[in-house]
């Protein structure tokens, strides 16, 4: 059972989290908890994307867990997220291209749905058989879906959640059939299961899995629909007609870029968000069982599943987006440590030309957010120079020679990665995390 908010000031060494919000995020969003700091959160997560994407009832795109409270994190630190377990419960899923649906949204589709017939926002639904026609309106009957598909697939896994194939339209309807079980849907979630459409244009296509967070983060300081929570979906609230319009200096000010959509944000990472709200209001979903880089058909195999992390409050670090400390072997290979023999005969090489001492470096990746991917790479780079008191410059120089640019979402959302001075990350508390991930350089 979810653990009810608690005003006493003993805090919980774990939460259980199966609580769900209605697509937004913000300060009024009430929080479970505290978690300890050093606490554990475990959490039943629903699909994100499509299932809510055609559920207009959700106000956000995405059917996030309720953001849980850390004990003793203030506006100003941050929360360091060890990501421990992560474990798809789905049978299959559906996915693909999406195609907005004219008429049935106020300029947003994602967080502002209107029923084409009666006129209702954000309209209760139904399902009425299966296929892209089953979402009705619960007042009027219409079909209310704001979204369908251009080219979409369904997606069966193995026992084992190793493998995935996709199948075709008698297997499909199958699963449409029974899409709530087929999903494992938690009992908390609304929406209605994207299984329910029966897409089956890609049929025969094998592929391994490798879950992953597509939104994992801490609470904005103001009301963001939840997958608008980064610089890329964000813009589309500047200046929109809805009541959850922002301007581009409050979009900046209040969020905290947890909708990344960056693989590496899997178990075995550990991801260090800003605290924009007291008790940073950790929340997670839109769990995706595989994505190459970049999620370029815009959406990926969303799926159920448990979660596990271990939270711990950084006093003061003070930062703007989240940083992330991957899996080694998710590192690019020029950021990647170097091994005690390369490590060595560097050595012997700067010794040749008077460099006495090799720079001890150690991993890190940025992430940056914008409009477009230039201006995401922009503030990603910027980002890792007030981070580490460096121009942006030499991170241009250092992502370089010693890291990589890699894409998340490919709207505009970025990794920054590369090997930062050991002395720049201890100067921000840093260096423990990143020696913990990947050693010493001197090992």
């Amino acid at each position: 059972m979810a653990v009810e908010p608690t005003t006493a000031t003993t805090a919980h060494r774990t939460v259980f989290v199966e609580t769900f919000t209605n697509g937004l995020l913000g300060p009024d969003v009430p929080m479970l908890g505290p978690v300890a700091d050093g606490g554990h959160v475990v959490v039943n997560t629903a699909p994100g994307c499509w299932g809510p994407m055609i559920t207009p009832a959700i106000r956000g795109g995405h059917e996030v867990a309720q953001p849980v409270a850390v004990e003793g994190a203030r506006v100003g630190d941050a929360i360091a997220i060890r990501i421990k377990d992560i474990s798809v419960t789905s049978l299959a899923t559906s996915s693909g291209n999406d195609q907005a649906m004219d008429g049935r949204f106020n300029g947003d589709p994602y967080c502002a749905a209107v029923c084409p017939g009666c006129g209702d926002e954000w309209p209760a639904t139904t399902l009425d058989g299966i296929g892209p026609t089953a979402v009705r309106c619960a007042r009027c009957g219409a079909d209310a879906t704001p979204f369908t598909f251009t080219n979409g697939y369904t997606i069966a896994f193995d026992e084992q959640h190793a493998v995935g194939v996709t199948v075709g339209r008698e297997a499909a309807e199958r699963f449409a059939r029974e899409a709530a079980r087929a999903a494992a849907l938690p009992d908390g979630s609304v929406q209605n299961p994207i299984l329910t459409f029966a897409p089956h244009d890609v049929v025969a296509l094998a592929t391994r899995l490798r879950p992953f967070m597509g939104q994992l983060g801490t609470t904005p300081s103001t009301t963001i629909p939840d997958s608008h929570n980064a610089g890329d979906f964000g813009s589309f609230l500047v200046g929109a007609p809805h009541r959850y319009a922002l301007t581009a200096q409050e979009l900046q000010q209040h969020k905290t870029d947890g909708h990344l959509d960056v693989d590496a944000v899997r178990a075995g990472a550990i991801l260090i968000c800003p605290v924009k709200v007291d008790g940073g209001g950790v929340y997670m979903g839109d769990m995706h069982a595989l994505q190459g880089d970049g999620e370029i058909a815009g959406h990926t195999a969303d799926v159920s599943g448990t979660v596990t992390l271990q939270v711990e409050v950084v006093k003061g670090l003070g930062i703007d987006g989240p940083i992330l400390l991957p899996v080694a072997e998710d590192l690019p290979f020029l950021a990647k440590p170097l091994t005690a023999s390369e490590r060595a005969r560097a050595a012997a090489l700067g010794a040749r030309y008077g460099v006495a001492e090799l720079e001890e470096s150690l991993p890190i990746s940025v992430i940056g957010t914008g409009p477009d991917l230039n201006s995401a790479t922009d503030n990603g780079l910027a980002r890792a120079a007030e981070l580490l008191g460096m121009s942006v410059p030499e991170v241009m120089n250092r992502a370089t020679i010693a890291g990589a640019i890699e894409i998340g979402r490919h709207p505009g959302v970025v990794q920054v990665t590369f090997r930062a001075p050991a002395e720049r990350l201890a100067a921000r508390g840093l260096l423990a995390y990143a020696r913990e991930q990947y050693g010493s350089s001197d090992d």
